[in-house]
């Protein structure tokens, strides 16, 4: 969601925010603004569009401070205008305030306190701003009125920044189900919405946890509980380069992170397979938690939500355990059944998604047994559950999700077998076995990376202009197809479905014909001839498939219009394969079509609201 930037201290403040908004583009927005505090007052500058638009205006004007907030929106609450970006001002210009998230309760804060109040745009986070105003002239410090102002917020998500130019050496910041973090420096000290917004400058970090407020000056950090009562903070050390954010020779952040992925899944694996086994007891799960399991519920968004598919069937396989998977907005209003024999399993890259967070508080609630897998440490889920099983990736820039996803397939499949051991449904052979094919991944993905993939820029620039695609595949790669058509649609803005292959007879067959083009997996697995099958009734009907299949595979040459092969692999490791050349497909097409790979319209790297 929206980009979150504050600084004060003696460096060249609108410099500083501008380089903290470029490096959290990824998050996705459509519209940017900052706010300098100095010898004028607070000099506000906002526009639509690319960064690029207000960096052009901030150097015209050329604004001068020694303290200020920076903000990139994407909509909620009211179009994608100027009036509508961050950040919002109150009380005549001299309190200027940015936020991340919905406040749900606005229109009755604005007929409370609000009514005398001319508003200047649509959003809910004008109301915040000048609520706050209100609370300032009631409390008469910036701090306690916005602890005034968190307690009007009934519902609803915030990661609140705000200055005022009657107290013009703080700014004072508030969380709530929105990520916040605190950088502090020496004679400086920063606020963003995530690590590489600041890294440039520090990597000691403060969490702020959900409630709490804090006031930032540029000798000090005071961080106030849920309550308001003063805590201890002490700064964290992130282990992050900056290296790590940019493209390293690729033409764009995708490309990139999609070569990455085999490093990713040995990152994954480093220091948790050996030729004993895996080693997963940094999850800390003790003997008695996991013999109550009787049930898992993966909960998951997105891409993620397509991992967990997989890693039901990874589980049950593995550990013969009933699972569920669950789409995390669904849960948490479809009254689940939850109970102590429950392990609920949240998948978040970020670990700041809302409807994953949500359904987890759910889930604790009501006596689960909880675990994150989660790319992003200390972050929002995982300081909320029981156990968590870090992915490794590294930051991931590009909105569409790639390595994360290979992380996550890595890190289920671990689970899987670890769980099966612990349960003893998985023998010490087979275990040794698994171990053994995940490290052979890596070595068969960089020979796929590396051959030049023909088929996969050919059928992109063949197919560049249609309208639709169908994606196909059965069993372990029954989600391979799901997460390869929402990659074409995210990127190209091609309409793309996912569907069993097993189901084509059940409605799809209808829309076959020469001119509609079918992506189907069909790789080595007991199912095979089943997909082959299905690939016959298409071909019937003059259909255009687009195969997808194990390296040396001859037979499928001549029911494919065009044929990708990937290595051969076990099946229940195949999609770490086969959603390769699917996420490649989608990039090449988006090149061909003019569209930005990194930055989709309309979408953001992490949804924090609900």
């Amino acid at each position: 969601m929206c980009g979150i930037i504050g600084y004060v201290g003696k460096r060249e403040v609108a410099q500083v925010l501008l380089d903290g908004l470029s490096r959290v583009e990824y998050r996705g927005y459509d519209s940017a603004g900052i706010a300098v505090l100095g010898e004028s007052g607070i000099n506000v500058i906002k526009a639509t569009g690319k960064l690029a638009n207000l960096k052009s205006r901030v150097g015209q004007s050329r604004p001068q401070g020694w303290l200020g907030i920076g903000h990139t929106r994407w909509a909620t609450h009211g179009r994608v205008t100027e009036a509508n970006a961050h950040p919002h001002i109150a009380s005549g210009g001299r309190v200027a305030l940015i936020h991340n998230g919905i406040i749900e309760n606005y229109q009755t804060l604005k007929k409370k306190y609000l009514a005398d109040e001319e508003f200047l745009s649509e959003t809910d986070t004008e109301v915040a701003a000048k609520l706050l105003g209100k609370m300032l002239a009631r409390e008469g410090d910036l701090h306690a009125a916005m602890r005034a102002t968190m307690k009007e917020l009934a519902a609803g998500a915030y990661a609140f920044c705000a200055i005022s130019a009657d107290q013009p050496n703080q700014f004072v910041v508030a969380r709530r189900s929105s990520p916040l973090i605190i950088g502090v420096g020496e004679g400086e000290n920063f606020v963003g919405s995530d690590v590489p917004a600041i890294l440039p400058y520090t990597n000691k970090i403060i969490y702020l946890e959900d409630g709490e407020s804090a006031r930032i000056t540029p000798d000090s950090v005071e961080v106030f509980d849920v309550n308001g009562k003063p805590r201890a903070a002490k700064p964290k050390t992130v282990n992050m380069t900056l290296e790590a954010a940019e493209k390293s020779g690729y033409e764009h952040f995708m490309l990139k992170e999609i070569n990455e992925q085999p490093a990713v899944i040995e990152s994954t694996l480093a220091g948790r397979v050996s030729k004993s086994g895996i080693d997963l007891s940094e999850l800390g799960l003790t003997a008695a938690q996991l013999k109550r399991i009787k049930r898992i519920q993966l909960i998951a968004a997105g891409t993620s939500h397509y991992a967990a598919l997989t890693g039901k069937l990874l589980i049950e396989e593995f550990a013969r355990i009933p699972v569920e998977a669950p789409i995390a907005s669904e849960y948490s209003y479809s009254n689940p059944v939850i109970d102590k024999d429950v392990l609920a399993i949240a998948i978040s890259q970020s670990g700041e998604s809302a409807d994953t967070k949500v359904a987890m508080e759910l889930a604790k609630k009501n006596g689960a047994l909880t675990m994150a897998i989660s790319n992003v440490m200390g972050s929002s889920i995982p300081r909320m559950v029981d156990a968590t099983l870090y992915t490794r990736a590294g930051i991931e820039i590009g909105v569409a999700a790639t390595k994360t996803y290979m992380a996550q397939l890595t890190a289920l499949t671990l689970f899987a077998a670890w769980l099966g051991r612990k349960r003893g449904e998985f023998s010490a052979t087979e275990e040794k076995k698994l171990v053994a094919d995940l490290k052979e991944v890596p070595v068969l993905m960089r020979k796929l990376l590396a051959s030049k993939l023909v088929g996969v820029k050919r059928c992109a620039a063949r197919y560049q202009n249609v309208y639709n695609f169908m994606y196909m595949g059965r069993n372990y790669n029954y989600a391979t197809a799901f997460e390869g058509a929402l990659k074409l649609k995210e990127i190209s803005y091609i309409h793309a479905e996912g569907y069993g292959a097993g189901e084509m007879k059940h409605g799809p067959i209808a829309l076959m014909e020469g001119t509609f083009p079918t992506i189907m997996i069909c790789v080595d697995s007991p199912i095979r001839d089943k997909v082959l099958s299905n690939m016959r009734e298409i071909k019937a009907r003059d259909g255009v498939i687009v195969a997808v299949a194990s390296e040396g595979d001859e037979e499928i040459k001549e029911l494919s219009d065009y044929l990708i092969y990937v290595p051969r692999t076990r099946e229940q490791l195949s999609p770490m394969m086969t959603v390769v050349p699917l996420q490649l497909l989608a990039y090449y097409t988006a090149i061909n079509r003019g569209c930005d790979p990194d930055q989709p319209r309309n979408l953001a790297k992490s949804v924090t609201v609900e």
